[in-house]
């Protein structure tokens, strides 16, 4: 289980409490900010901790959802545009979204035994098709291979539904019925 320093400081009561128990072993500082029981944890469940309300999105979505096997060189997670935290750390990107746009698609996934905020698939493709423009050719045609593979478990409805509530719906909808169905 994981823990913040407020989730520690709450349980332990002091500074000195939580120093005796990493010092004794019983908890162990796995990030800044983040303890746990246990001195080996998965990235993602100090990520999914650190930032709670961070979605996965783009290279990482793309690796968890198996619709790629390059494996992201860093953690891409979508928040809010006023979200006042800054990520110091190299190996997360932060994306800034409008607030109607950050939540659609968004669901919980179980990805080798941490539940993180991940866009489902639908979504993804959106996010594909926008940006197009800014990945590699051979990148993107392995991803949209993938896509017309499982296009019969896709909901048409949803893609329709995310396509309308952006910009150049119309470039993104013919996008994806030219190159995905």
């Amino acid at each position: 289980m994981l823990y913040t320093y407020k989730d520690l400081k709450k349980q332990l009561y002091s500074d000195y409490h939580i120093k005796k128990a990493i010092s004794d072993g019983k908890i162990y500082k796995v990030s800044n900010g983040i303890y746990s029981e246990t001195p080996s944890v998965h990235p993602l469940a100090v990520i999914a901790k650190k930032y709670p309300l961070a979605i996965l999105t783009l290279d990482s979505a793309f690796y968890i959802h198996s619709l790629t096997d390059v494996i992201p060189q860093k953690t891409y997670l979508a928040v809010k545009r006023t979200a006042s935290r800054r990520c110091k750390n190299p190996d997360i990107v932060f994306l800034y979204s409008q607030n109607k746009y950050l939540n659609l698609g968004k669901t919980e996934m179980i990805y080798e035994g941490v539940t993180v905020n991940i866009y489902n698939k639908e979504r993804m493709l959106i996010e594909l098709v926008r940006n197009k423009r800014s990945m590699g050719f051979d990148y993107y045609k392995e991803i949209i291979a993938s896509y017309r593979k499982i296009v019969d478990k896709l909901d048409i409805l949803n893609i329709e539904e995310y396509s309308s509530s952006f910009n150049k719906e119309e470039y993104i909808f013919r996008t994806i019925q030219e190159e995905v169905f």
